[in-house]
Protein backbone atom coordinates (compact mmCIF):
# COMPACT_ATOMS: atom_id res chain seq x y z
CA UNK A 1 0.00 0.00 0.00
CA UNK A 2 1.45 2.86 -0.92
CA UNK A 3 1.55 6.47 1.64
CA UNK A 4 -1.67 7.97 0.66
CA UNK A 5 -4.06 4.99 1.28
CA UNK A 6 -1.72 4.21 5.00
CA UNK A 7 -2.69 7.74 5.91
CA UNK A 8 -6.34 7.34 4.87
CA UNK A 9 -6.83 4.18 6.38
CA UNK A 10 -5.41 5.36 9.62
CA UNK A 11 -7.53 8.15 9.75
CA UNK A 12 -10.81 5.72 9.05
CA UNK A 13 -9.37 3.39 11.71
CA UNK A 14 -9.21 6.06 14.41
CA UNK A 15 -12.47 7.85 13.45
CA UNK A 16 -14.11 4.92 13.96
CA UNK A 17 -12.78 3.86 17.05
CA UNK A 18 -13.13 7.59 18.33
CA UNK A 19 -17.01 6.72 17.30
CA UNK A 20 -17.34 3.87 18.91
CA UNK A 21 -15.88 5.27 21.84
CA UNK A 22 -17.86 7.97 22.46
CA UNK A 23 -21.08 5.19 21.98
CA UNK A 24 -20.03 3.06 24.59
CA UNK A 25 -19.37 5.84 26.31
CA UNK A 26 -22.73 7.26 26.46
CA UNK A 27 -24.65 4.26 26.14
CA UNK A 28 -22.69 2.17 28.52
CA UNK A 29 -20.50 4.10 30.82
CA UNK A 30 -23.41 6.35 31.76
CA UNK A 31 -25.59 3.72 32.65
CA UNK A 32 -23.59 1.96 34.43
CA UNK A 33 -22.23 5.20 36.58
CA UNK A 34 -25.42 6.16 37.23
CA UNK A 35 -25.93 2.64 38.52
CA UNK A 36 -23.02 2.92 40.82
CA UNK A 37 -24.30 6.26 42.35
CA UNK A 38 -21.88 7.95 40.24
CA UNK A 39 -22.23 11.36 38.62
CA UNK A 40 -21.64 11.29 35.22
CA UNK A 41 -21.14 15.44 35.14
CA UNK A 42 -17.69 17.50 34.32
CA UNK A 43 -15.39 16.48 31.63
CA UNK A 44 -17.12 13.48 29.90
CA UNK A 45 -14.74 13.81 26.89
CA UNK A 46 -11.73 12.41 29.21
CA UNK A 47 -14.14 9.52 29.90
CA UNK A 48 -14.78 9.05 26.16
CA UNK A 49 -10.99 9.38 24.96
CA UNK A 50 -10.30 7.08 27.82
CA UNK A 51 -12.75 4.35 26.61
CA UNK A 52 -11.44 5.18 22.90
CA UNK A 53 -8.04 4.63 23.90
CA UNK A 54 -8.82 1.23 25.65
CA UNK A 55 -10.43 0.26 22.49
CA UNK A 56 -7.13 1.80 20.52
CA UNK A 57 -5.34 -0.62 22.77
CA UNK A 58 -7.41 -4.20 22.13
CA UNK A 59 -7.53 -3.26 18.54
CA UNK A 60 -4.24 -3.37 18.66
CA UNK A 61 -3.14 -6.39 20.17
CA UNK A 62 -5.75 -8.14 17.93
CA UNK A 63 -4.40 -6.97 14.99
CA UNK A 64 -0.86 -6.50 16.66
CA UNK A 65 -0.70 -9.92 17.62
CA UNK A 66 -3.50 -12.49 15.70
CA UNK A 67 -3.91 -10.45 12.07
CA UNK A 68 -1.02 -8.74 10.86
CA UNK A 69 1.70 -9.96 12.41
CA UNK A 70 4.34 -8.34 10.60
CA UNK A 71 3.06 -5.09 10.66
CA UNK A 72 6.10 -2.30 11.71
CA UNK A 73 3.16 -0.30 12.81
CA UNK A 74 1.47 -2.24 15.33
CA UNK A 75 5.41 -3.95 16.70
CA UNK A 76 6.45 -0.50 17.31
CA UNK A 77 3.11 0.53 18.66
CA UNK A 78 2.91 -2.66 21.18
CA UNK A 79 6.79 -1.96 22.29
CA UNK A 80 5.67 1.87 22.91
CA UNK A 81 6.17 2.53 26.35
CA UNK A 82 3.89 5.92 26.56
CA UNK A 83 1.92 3.80 24.44
CA UNK A 84 1.62 1.54 27.86
CA UNK A 85 1.59 4.30 30.05
CA UNK A 86 -1.32 5.93 28.28
CA UNK A 87 -3.27 2.67 28.58
CA UNK A 88 -2.58 2.47 32.07
CA UNK A 89 -3.73 6.24 32.39
CA UNK A 90 -6.89 5.29 30.74
CA UNK A 91 -7.64 2.62 32.72
CA UNK A 92 -7.40 5.10 35.94
CA UNK A 93 -9.17 7.76 33.79
CA UNK A 94 -12.28 4.82 33.59
CA UNK A 95 -12.10 2.81 36.48
CA UNK A 96 -11.05 5.29 39.06
CA UNK A 97 -14.59 6.18 39.77
CA UNK A 98 -15.54 2.53 40.83
CA UNK A 99 -13.35 2.62 43.81
CA UNK A 100 -13.18 6.29 45.06
CA UNK A 101 -17.15 6.33 44.15
CA UNK A 102 -16.72 9.68 42.35
CA UNK A 103 -15.79 10.93 39.19
CA UNK A 104 -12.23 12.88 39.80
CA UNK A 105 -13.07 14.75 36.54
Amino acid sequence: MDGPKKVILRLIEIIVILSIGFLLTVNILRPIYKNFGIQFTGNIWVNWFGVSYILLVFYSLIVGLCISKESILFKQRLSSVLFWLIFIGSNYIVFIPFIKGENPF
